[in-house]
């Protein structure tokens, strides 16, 4: 249990250091470029990766959406909690689940039963519900973040389930090969910002991507430890984490940065715990 609380710990510190890292001279783009050189120390420390299976027949039709997408969603993550804050960041983050689901009917041909079609059901209210606004002042194209997050995350967990599905390449080995590609692109995209827009690198940046890095890591190896303990039931550890992550953002957002809610906001926040409740059901269901 305590590996899923530490990665529940981990998952909201990442949101909770970009929305403090604004009181400070950062750099979005930098961050998350220090964030890849920490995370990608710390993968080939942990994991031991084996890049001699890695070769010219490896998926990298997958891997280069993969290197490009996950740190433009990173950076539309730190924007979201810039704009809208934690509590509706984390939880359309983690409603993005219901995207592999439908990806796993469309594409992997995996039945549905009851529980999931509700649980799916549940989840588009939700989303619209928590990131209801009612602050007029607040521009609309700011509430295209918390959607490009949604929808990034989600099409990023269907391009791993593809790997795992398709290749006989570790996911953590996976997972290096596209931290590599993502430091690479994002070091372009600051080399750029400092040559030619005339950003000046920060000090700052590195403290906070480091911090980023290393929580982003921590919330990757202690999800994995907590499906190696409850490896005989899987649903715990998703139910959990997805319930956890919302659950706890929410008290860090209201409590520490004094984001104010709605009641429609409140009431989408709950329709989320039951869609990923109905969803783990279906899971159990299924086996």
């Amino acid at each position: 249990m305590i590996y899923l609380v530490l990665s529940i710990i981990c998952s909201v510190s990442v949101g909770i250091i970009f929305k403090a890292a604004r009181r400070y001279d950062t750099c979005n783009t930098q961050m998350v470029a220090w964030n890849y050189v920490f995370a990608l120390l710390l993968c080939y420390l942990f994991f031991s990766p084996d890049l001699s299976i890695v070769n010219t027949s490896a998926p990298w039709h997958v891997y280069i959406p993969l290197m490009i997408l996950m740190p433009t969603i990173f950076i539309m993550l730190a924007k979201s909690i810039k704009y809208i804050g934690i509590v509706k960041t984390d939880s359309a983050q983690r409603l993005s689940l219901f995207i592999p689901l439908l990806a796993a009917w469309l594409i992997f041909n995996e039945s549905f039963n009851a529980y999931k079609i509700a649980g799916i059901a549940v989840a588009f209210p939700a989303i619209l519900l928590i990131l209801l606004r009612e602050d007029k002042h607040t521009e609309k194209r700011n509430w295209f973040f918390p959607v490009l997050v949604l929808l990034g995350f989600g099409v990023i967990d269907v391009l791993f389930k593809h790997i795992a599905l398709t290749t006989g390449i570790a996911t953590t080995t996976s997972m290096f090969i596209v931290f590599c590609g993502a430091l690479a692109v994002m070091a372009l995209v600051v080399l750029y910002q400092i040559t030619i827009v005339k950003i000046p690198l920060k000090l700052m940046s590195v403290a906070f991507g480091a911090l980023v890095g290393i929580f982003n890591f921590g919330n990757i190896l202690f999800y994995i430890k907590a499906h190696e303990a409850f490896k005989e039931n899987p649903s715990t550890v998703f139910a959990a984490m997805n319930m956890g992550v919302i659950i706890l953002g929410s008290v860090a957002g209201v409590a520490i940065f004094k984001e104010k809610l709605s009641k429609w906001n409140y009431f989408g926040i709950f329709l989320a715990l039951v869609a990923i409740t109905l969803i783990t059901l279906s899971q159990i269901e299924s086996k």
